[in-house]
């Protein structure tokens, strides 16, 4: 215990010396959480770009450099990044970001999980299944706020000189999901109690806050891409249903979509999960804004 505080307050001092805090998170709607509770105090930085699958990133020299000069790395965890986030730190050879450091931070630790499986049945048979749940979670916007409190005490553990002004960005961060989400609500009312498709379990969290029900996937399993005969059953799903939304992510190939679409005349909707992938989701707010613009407007 005495020799982590010792640490944290070598830490503390290393980053206020330096005046700015350096952030590496592994996922742009991180990143953009972070840097409204940061401010200008710190330099943010994302090691997925929103246009990129986090489960299928390879680990790169230019991210090895990037968590070399981290200060903290801030990871969406929940298996999200397991491919590739340990060889990205320990070819860094930067202890400050290691797990269990100051300077390394779970954002899902407070959040409401989804989809958790029971240990004891796990199995690679079951597609690409996380062990700790669902790691999708920032789609839900209450979930946003658990992670910006948590950025908030882990940047003034490190910087306490400004710990206030870390607290009092959270506290805003959160109050403007309270104001937005009642316009949220109201907007995708609609939609509330009514079955959709979507390709990845991206979606789980969304829909479970705004009261939709994902009746069936387009992959088979997490990971498995479509076939044929699955296909089939999803049309079957659809008709039976009544159902009208096919929702999907954009680095997916719409092919499977457009196949069912063309079949039963459902609406394909493709939406961002991460901020930057599309110019109108800029920031946090913005992504959700973009996600409930997308699933609500008529088709032409």
């Amino acid at each position: 215990m005495i020799k982590q505080l010792f640490c944290s307050l070598l830490l503390a001092a290393s980053v206020t010396h330096a005046g700015r805090i350096n952030v590496v998170t592994t996922t742009s709607d991180l990143a953009s959480i972070t840097e409204a509770v940061a401010g200008d105090r710190a330099d943010v930085s994302s090691i997925c770009s929103g246009n990129q699958d986090p489960h299928h990133l390879q680990a790169r020299p230019k991210y090895v450099m990037m968590a070399r000069r981290a200060d903290l790395w801030i990871r969406t965890g929940m298996e999200l990044e397991i491919g590739w986030e340990m060889p990205v730190i320990n070819g860094s050879r930067n202890r400050k970001i290691r797990p269990g450091s100051p300077g390394h931070l779970d954002a899902s630790e407070h959040v409401h999980k989804l989809e958790v499986p029971d240990s004891n049945q796990i199995s690679r048979a079951m597609g690409d299944v996380h062990a700790q749940g669902n790691p999708h979670y920032l789609t839900d916007p209450e979930n946003a706020k658990h992670a910006a409190a948590d950025i908030a005490e882990r940047l003034a553990l490190l910087d306490p000189e400004h710990a206030e002004i870390y607290k009092a960005n959270a506290a805003a961060f959160s109050d403007r999901i309270d104001a937005k989400m009642a316009e949220w609500k109201a907007a995708m009312q609609p939609l509330n109690g009514k079955s959709i498709v979507t390709y990845h379990k991206s979606w789980v969290y969304f829909c479970d806050r705004f009261g939709i029900n994902i009746a069936i996937e387009l992959e088979p399993k997490p990971g498995v891409p479509p076939s044929p005969s699955h296909l089939t059953r999803v049309i079957q799903t659809v008709e039976a249903g009544g159902i009208d939304v096919i929702l999907q992510e954009p680095w997916y190939s719409p092919k499977a979509a457009e196949r069912v679409a063309a079949k039963t005349g459902a609406r394909m909707v493709t939406a961002p999960i991460y901020t930057g992938s599309d110019p109108e989701a800029g920031d946090y707010i913005a992504l959700i804004d973009l996600i409930v613009k997308r699933l609500t407007e008529q088709p032409e």
